[in-house]
């Protein structure tokens, strides 16, 4: 039976492989260490459910917090054609106000991913998702990396914009930026470690992904697979950290 955590390897499948391959590993152990088969997640930001859909499909209960009521239902939708609709909650609110809609201390584990580019104030978000823990749980955190963006601005031919992000507080490459902050991983683990969190691995995410040209990729047999072990090689790597696209930061309580 395939492992509905690892999708086919697709071009798509890139961008989340490392990501859903240390989320699976941490939650198996906290299904071990709690002697419970079925935890609560919380996923907040979780939009129409790129995690949450796979993980209720793993037996967890998952809820699933975003201030889009088109995202949240779609996540219903997805949920109810992957036959897990029990198992999703979709509530509408936001990182700030996440005590409005969910309870504090009730989760197993918490994702924060591509939340924290947008709140107004990152620090306030890390420590409300770390409220929402139960004690040992686990905090899966996935923003963007900044390297990545001067990386990406530079190889484009976009030299000014790459200089700019690089000096810039929140790494953003000028004013048509779609992403309001960018990262460091030394930021990142700052961020949760002043949270009170114990961090216990950095990965850096799509760190050639984002730069193989598609056509490569879609044309020579076999390259698919060759990319996703190269991006799982060198996710852990620290050198590699400064040039991912984003960065995925595992910690616990």
């Amino acid at each position: 039976m395939p492992d509905p955590m690892r999708p086919p390897v697709s071009r798509a499948a890139l961008r989340t492989a490392v990501v859903w391959e240390v989320l699976q590993d941490a939650l198996d152990r906290r299904v071990k260490a709690t002697g419970r088969e079925s935890l609560d997640v919380l996923d907040t930001g979780g939009g129409s459910g790129n995690f949450a859909v796979p993980l209720a499909r793993l037996g967890h209960r998952v809820t699933v917090v975003d201030p889009s009521p088109n995202a949240l239902f779609a996540l219903e939708r997805r949920a109810a054609e992957a036959g897990v609709a029990e198992r999703v909650r979709g509530v509408q609110g936001d990182a700030h106000g996440l005590f409005d809609v969910v309870e504090r201390g009730g989760y197993d584990a918490v994702l924060c991913h591509g939340v924290l580019e947008y709140v107004d104030d990152p620090a306030e978000g890390v420590r409300n998702a770390v409220a929402a823990l139960r004690p040992e749980g686990v905090l899966s955190l996935l923003a963007a990396g900044l390297g990545g963006a001067v990386l990406a601005r530079a190889l484009a031919g976009h030299f000014k914009e790459a200089r700019q992000a690089l000096g810039d507080p929140d790494g953003r490459w000028g004013e048509g930026d779609p992403v309001p902050r960018r990262f460091t991983a030394e930021q990142l683990t700052a961020l949760a470690e002043g949270a009170g969190l114990r961090v216990g691995a950095i990965h850096g995410v799509r760190v050639f992904a984002d730069l193989v040209p598609g056509v490569l990729v879609d044309t020579e047999p076999g390259a698919l697979d060759a990319l996703l072990q190269l991006e799982s090689a060198a996710a852990e790597l620290p050198a590699f950290h400064s040039v991912a696209t984003q960065l995925h930061v595992l910690a616990n309580l």
